[in-house]
């Protein structure tokens, strides 16, 4: 097992910021802890506090002969807001991004949009960046703790990388869209549903038809999956254009590793250099 002390200053900082990405508030302690003993005993000095708490017996109301009304459950402050069904979710999110003319349109549409629980736990509701003009998108799964704080795609280091990766074979942030499947992040970083995957689909085929790319780069599993309609990893999807047809348009996708992955696998961006590469030989004649 590869302990702290094996590595290298950078891969120590990449693997304790992908911690921190998945939710992870605090490392292992010097001495075990049993935390349900902990638990148990917190438990028992509360139910002693509530018990001190108690009126004395005497001074207890005498039973009421009327019976007793069962009493509506009281209502939070605060309630979060109420689950849409699916299909409806799914359907409502169809009508209002087909209903968006323009990306202002459709911003606004998304940014008022109430049908996927996702919004209620995120900060920021992640939308297209870049110039859109172009007719490249790079596209990756989901807003990460950085997007969700700044409200863009692609921030923090992943963005950083990103920018080094597109700079390399001549292209830039401004110069292309950005954009994610999901605009909002998920608790924790965790993977969409199904369910919240559907309800967020139209919004992305939106974007495709509004702004008409002629080349995808997707970044990660998710993506490829999503448009390749293909249960492989990202090591067996990548590296190989492929037609897809989105939106009601078609465009030649190539899907690659994401940023987060060659942080916490080095090893790896020779393999995503390879297609950078393959992607900057066919956008050079578009």
């Amino acid at each position: 097992m590869i302990q702290s002390k094996d590595l290298e200053p950078g891969e120590l900082a990449a693997l304790l910021h992908f911690y921190s990405d998945a939710g992870v508030e605090w490392l292992l302690d010097d001495e075990p802890i049993d935390r349900l003993a902990e638990f148990q005993v917190q438990q028992a000095a509360r139910e002693q506090q509530r018990a001190s708490r108690q009126p004395p017996a005497a001074a207890t109301q005498p039973e009421r002969k009327t019976p007793a009304r069962s009493a509506a459950p009281a209502m939070p402050i605060n309630s979060p807001t109420v689950a849409v069904p699916d299909d409806q979710a799914v359907a409502a999110a169809r009508f209002a991004a087909e209903s968006a003319r323009s990306l202002a349109e459709l911003k606004t549409a998304l940014e008022t949009f109430g049908g996927c629980n996702l919004k209620n736990g995120a900060r920021s509701t992640v939308f297209l960046s870049g110039d859109p003009a172009s007719k490249i998108m790079v596209i990756g799964p989901m807003p990460n703790a950085d997007d969700d704080r700044d409200g863009i795609p692609f921030s923090g280091r992943q963005g950083q990388l990103l920018d080094r990766m597109l700079e390399a074979i001549g292209l830039s942030r401004e110069a292309l869209l950005l954009t994610n499947i999901i605009p909002w992040r998920p608790p924790g970083n965790r993977m969409p549903s199904p369910a919240e995957t559907a309800i967020c689909q139209p919004f992305i085929e939106r974007q495709i038809a509004l702004t008409e790319p002629t080349h995808l780069l997707l970044l990660g599993n998710f993506p490829a999956r999503f448009f390749f309609g293909d249960s492989g990893t990202i090591h067996g999807l990548r590296g190989e254009w492929r037609d897809v047809t989105t939106g009601g348009h078609a465009v030649r996708a190539l899907a690659t590793l994401h940023p987060q992955e060659l942080l916490t696998a080095p090893g790896s961006k020779a393999l995503a250099w390879r297609d950078l590469l393959l992607f900057s030989h066919a956008i050079v004649g578009r």
